[in-house]
């Protein structure tokens, strides 16, 4: 998003018609408005994508988890794992091993610099995360939350 994007937003200085109304196009600016805060307060600083993050700390917490399961988890597509996979092993954060139950499969974890680096890119998610909402009251951002998991958890 654009800052001149932005200030059209603020101004009013263009008619959206219905979209002001629907749901979704607030969501995806929503998105697209955290999205650039985060990448521009830290994920530059660790050049490493949310994407990227999200598959550390998946691993990071579930250990062996093959990269179908990982994938599945957070959303991706499995062939895109392979090379989200490549990059953080090419970066000596993740590592493959054969799958205890499945030897086709490759179980993924974290190395040892890996659990550093998510430890710190973790903490620094947080810390942006309470300052991004901070317009909320803890109990509107935690009712922003818990909406949101419904709609992202709906069926439809």
């Amino acid at each position: 998003m654009k800052a001149s994007d932005n200030q059209a937003l603020k101004e009013g200085e263009v008619d959206f018609g219905i979209l002001n109304q629907l749901t979704g196009y607030w969501l995806r600016w929503a998105q697209l408005n955290t999205y650039k805060n985060i990448r521009c307060v830290f994920f530059d600083e660790f050049d490493i994508t949310p994407g990227l993050f999200g598959v550390l700390e998946v691993v990071g917490c579930n250990p062996g988890l093959t990269q179908t399961a990982v994938a599945r988890a957070i959303g991706n597509d499995r062939s895109a794992m392979v090379a989200i996979v490549d990059k953080l092993e090419k970066r000596g954060l993740i590592e493959r091993k054969p799958s205890e139950t499945d030897r086709r499969s490759n179980a993924l974890f974290l190395t040892s610099a890996g659990k550093a680096f998510r430890d710190r890119v973790a903490g620094r998610a947080w810390d942006h995360n309470e300052q991004f909402f901070s317009m909320l009251t803890p109990e509107e951002h935690q009712q922003f939350v818990s909406l949101l998991k419904r709609v992202a958890l709906a069926e439809g």
